[in-house]
């Protein structure tokens, strides 16, 4: 078992997609050249990208609430750039084409990883920090732990957040929140994109939540089924209580019952959040789905709530009697948030008590942030 500590929320993933070996498009170094910097955030919140792509026709900025696409203009050094704003600040994630080729920016290493890298984020910093950034307050520990799945047959890394005052106090008990990524993510998510620890310090420093341990699992099913199928979904459960949770229970200073046990996750990870939550209230009594795709918005979805969690309509009393919170949230601009809307409404006609959040945003970092922002002081009151 090998731990390691790390400082939270580096936004830098190096990745060989930095440079790009299209003809033009990787960026040159060497004595006396003048790098390019891109995006750079000017003094007045505008924000400028560049690209060095001489040999290309067409280059576009993805932006904005529907992503959509905005030409750069080339000037005589061959180099495109675009400035857009100015704007509020905020993470924001873009995307660029180059010839109707969709590629992360090879100058901007801070990018949506996991394990399907595919937009690139900036910040636009705020004054004083915000919610989101570092600030002057006592900080956490992040401790970097490697395990073997028996239930997938390989090794994993699982990231573990304590708070301040963990190492101070050897007799306190914590509750633990075990927190999912999402599609194309791994542990690092909520880590680096996420930056979870860090708004779970400004929110510590501000006495707004109770002190908890968050776990970030890898929830990637890599030997056997993906998706949302049953067998999905209970191999995803049978590693996080077979593995994941002894992991953890042993290793850290723990309550072990299911009322100082939350958990949430958004996208992919808000719906394994959902069914191991739900078909398991006898763990959790705090359960999170942030931006989930199984209630509709993408391909071949079709949900039925009370086949899915039988009696969660038809016996929605011992539901509520259950649980401490059943959360659910979603970005209004996102293409679930009408099919997220209309099963809420289901949910509260049949009398099973959910707190829904919206926010403004699509399926983005920004909105889970603001999620998670919300959902943390909920807990284990």
């Amino acid at each position: 078992m090998r731990t390691q500590s790390v400082t939270p929320c580096k936004l830098a993933i190096l990745s060989s997609l930095l440079l790009i070996g299209l003809g033009g498009f990787a960026q040159p170094t060497g004595p006396g050249f003048n790098r390019l910097r891109s995006p750079v955030v000017n003094p007045d919140h505008t924000v400028t990208f560049s690209l060095d792509a001489a040999k290309a026709t067409q280059v576009e900025l993805m932006f904005g609430p529907g992503m959509s696409r905005q030409p750069f203009q080339k000037d005589e050094n061959g180099i495109w750039k675009i400035t857009i704003g100015p704007l509020e600040p905020d993470l924001y994630t873009y995307g660029i084409f180059v010839d109707g080729l969709r590629i992360v920016d090879p100058l901007n290493p801070e990018m949506q990883g996991g394990t399907a890298p595919g937009f690139n984020l900036f910040n636009v910093p705020g004054n004083p920090p915000r919610f989101d950034e570092l600030q002057e307050v006592p900080h956490g520990n992040v401790h970097i732990r490697t395990y073997y799945s028996t239930v997938q047959d390989l090794y994993r890394k699982v990231y573990v957040y304590v708070p301040p005052g963990y190492e101070a106090d050897p007799a306190r008990k914590y509750p633990v929140l075990y927190l999912r990524h999402g599609g194309g993510g791994n542990e690092t998510s909520w880590y680096n994109e996420g930056c979870a620890p860090i708004i779970m310090d400004n929110l510590l420093a501000r006495g707004k939540v109770t002190p908890m341990i968050m776990v970030m699992p890898n929830g990637n099913v890599v030997n056997g089924p993906a998706g949302y199928s049953d067998e999905a979904i209970q191999i995803a459960a049978d590693e996080l209580f077979e593995d994941v949770v002894p992991l953890i229970e042993s290793r850290y200073r723990v309550y072990t019952d299911q009322e100082h046990r939350a958990i949430a996750g958004l996208s992919m990870g808000g719906g394994q959040s959902f069914y191991i939550g739900l078909r398991n209230i006898d763990q959790f009594d705090w359960i999170g789905t942030f931006s989930s795709g199984i209630f509709g918005g993408i391909p071949n979805v079709e949900f039925d709530a009370e086949k899915e969690i039988p009696g969660l309509l038809s016996e929605s009393r011992r539901f509520n009697e259950s649980l401490e919170l059943f959360y659910v949230s979603v970005g209004e601009q996102d293409p679930r948030y009408e099919h997220t809307e209309a099963v809420v409404d289901t949910f509260r006609e049949h009398k099973l008590e959910v707190e829904y959040k919206t926010e403004q945003g699509v399926h983005e970092w920004k909105v889970w942030r603001l999620s998670l922002l919300d959902f943390l002081p909920r807990l284990f009151k």
